[in-house]
């Protein structure tokens, strides 16, 4: 008897769903759009403090823009370079400072990618959930730490939210 119950207890085990390969459905989390609209208008008021017009850009996880804010007499090139930091941000899930010195590599030349300093993921839990990008100021350093503005603007409302 006490064989049996272990044999079905051996089958019962051997025959259970591995649930995290079975989940035919994933939860993402997204920023609100509020929330987006906080992070690039925290990171364009922190540059304006130190007199710089800058434009931000928020993506998702995915990279896809949520929201871009250019400041009045930003450059428009600014629009595409704060774009494209974050969507490298969210790609490599790291602030983009981390990969100037890939830039000049292979992986460093493909299209859409700005490995210099100015784009920064967005965590929350441990978790990727968006990026910001800044571009316009004299030196990506200073566009890093508008964009770092910009994210500690909502960070812990995003924390307290999980």
């Amino acid at each position: 008897m006490k064989t049996s119950i272990q044999s079905l207890l051996i089958t019962i085990l051997a025959a259970a769903p591995v649930y995290a390969e079975d989940v035919p459905i994933v939860s993402v989390k997204r920023l609100s759009m509020d929330v987006a609209v906080q992070v690039a208008q925290g990171a364009i008021d922190a540059c304006r403090e130190k007199g710089i017009q800058i434009a931000a850009t928020v993506v998702d996880r995915e990279g896809t823009v949520q929201v871009t804010l250019r400041d009045t007499i930003a450059a428009p090139i600014t629009v595409p370079i704060s774009k494209m930091k974050a969507f490298t941000a969210v790609n490599f899930n790291a602030a983009t400072s981390a990969l100037t010195s890939r830039a000049d590599s292979p992986i460093g030349r493909i299209d859409g990618l700005v490995m210099s300093a100015g784009g920064v993921p967005i965590q929350v839990g441990g978790a990727l959930i968006a990026g910001v990008g800044v571009s316009g100021a004299p030196s990506g350093e200073t566009d890093a730490e508008c964009a770092q503005a910009g994210v500690d603007k909502v960070i812990d409302d995003l924390e307290m939210a999980l």
